[in-house]
């Protein structure tokens, strides 16, 4: 299903990416070596459930996870990169912490994913992975106009990952996004400009780079959700759902 938001659904849907990025850019000023990952889920819950409006996550069941998820964030540490499950760890000094966050208000939902290095120590592998998911996904928005189309977003977000020398995993990337968290079309962070989906005013979607140092594998921890690298190497992902309007397209999931 891909929907075509109204415009007053592109109103709330605006509030619901202030949201998610307040809880993101909160959760990430409060966590410090010691900080566990449980409490930051704690945090995401009081602020979803404060704020009148629902997780994407905590009955979230797809085919591909041991659901429901039963957690408010995704909280992914070091060489794990995707639904990240919370669990009784306390951070240390360097180490890299991924959030990802799904949130819906007012019928819509908006999405985001932030990489950070905790404490003093900032391994240069690990600055240099996060800036290159940082790079990609503003490549990605800068090709998101009305007449484009999806393979263009995947070439650009493709063309930076790769330029700065990282395998490219196809099997989950961006994806379009209104009154449920997933929807089509599938935005790979690789691809051919000028194939797929044409893109129009009032689609929403969720564009997200993530790359592994040395692999494009994966394996899935015990839990039946963390993705990590087949190598355990880090990772690192970000993440943020744009609104494409009739000049270009429109960050949401940014604070107020």
């Amino acid at each position: 299903m891909i929907e075509i938001l109204t415009p007053s659904e592109l109103t709330r849907a605006k509030d619901t990416g202030a949201l998610v990025a307040d809880i993101l850019q909160t959760a990430k000023s409060k966590t410090t070596v010691g900080t566990n990952l449980l409490e930051i889920d704690q945090w995401a819950h009081t602020m979803i459930d404060e704020a009148g409006a629902q997780s994407c996550y905590v009955d979230y069941e797809p085919s591909f996870g041991r659901g429901p998820f039963g957690h408010y964030i995704c909280t992914s540490v070091n060489d794990a990169v995707l639904h990240g499950l919370p669990f009784d760890y306390s951070l240390a000094d360097g180490d890299l912490v991924t959030l990802d966050l799904a949130v819906l208000l007012g019928g819509v939902a908006a999405d985001s994913a932030i990489s950070f290095i905790v404490g003093d120590s900032k391994p240069a592998e690990s600055v240099a992975l996060i800036e290159a998911t940082e790079r990609a996904l503003a490549a990605g928005i800068a090709a998101a106009k009305p007449g484009a189309r999806i393979g263009d977003l995947s070439h650009a977000i493709g063309t930076v990952l790769s330029a700065a020398g990282y395998p490219i995993n196809t099997e989950f990337g961006g994806h379009g996004i209104g009154s449920t968290m997933h929807q089509d079309p599938h935005i790979s962070n690789t691809g051919r400009a000028g194939r797929g989906y044409k893109l129009r005013p009032g689609l929403l979607l969720a564009l997200e780079p993530w790359v592994m140092i040395d692999t494009d594998e994966l394996v899935t921890d015990d839990d039946g959700w963390t993705l990590r690298s087949a190598t355990g190497s880090r990772t690192a992902h970000s993440e943020h759902t744009i609104a494409i309007t009739p000049d270009g397209a429109e960050i949401i999931t940014l604070p107020r």
